[in-house]
């Protein structure tokens, strides 16, 4: 299952679109005024499914995952210094690639669970996460928009 996932060219929080490969809208991502950065991610009827929090008093950003109102886990930027990296703390999942060009994989165990990528020559940030489970899709984009997150604080 491929996801396109589209930064919205006029917004005043972050808010995302999120399609499958047919361009039908799977998820829509919205902002909250709030500390640090607070995503909710709403399924294809407007429900609100997860959430996204950053705790704000840590010195390495970290984000808070919840699926529906239960805390499933976290991603904490790791200590580096030449290339970030990032701990993940949530369904066994880690993360590796080459977050400078946007190109990483989700990984469990040694099986890829997602592949990302950045799309270029887009007026607004684009990405394509290869899912090969479609019940990993939400899971998957929940670390995609934390490392977002981060990438965003890094350009302010």
């Amino acid at each position: 299952m491929k996801l396109l996932f589209k930064q919205r060219f006029f917004s005043w929080f972050d808010s995302y679109d999120i399609y499958d490969e047919s361009g039908e809208a799977m998820f829509t991502v919205e902002g909250r005024l709030a500390w640090g950065h607070k995503l909710e991610v709403h399924g294809k009827d407007g429900s609100h499914i997860a959430t996204l929090s950053e705790r704000i008093f840590s010195f390495l950003p970290k984000f808070e995952i919840y699926i529906g109102e239960d805390y499933v886990g976290e991603i904490v930027k790791e200590f580096s210094l030449f290339r970030p990296s990032f701990s993940v703390d949530f369904m066994g999942w880690s993360v590796e690639g080459d977050f400078f060009q946007w190109e990483y994989e989700i990984m469990c165990g040694g099986r890829t669970v997602a592949s990302v990528s950045k799309e270029l020559f887009n007026w607004t940030d684009t990405y394509s996460i290869d899912v090969k489970d479609p019940a990993d899709a939400l899971p998957a984009l929940l670390v995609v928009l934390a490392i977002d997150a981060v990438k965003c604080n890094q350009k302010d």
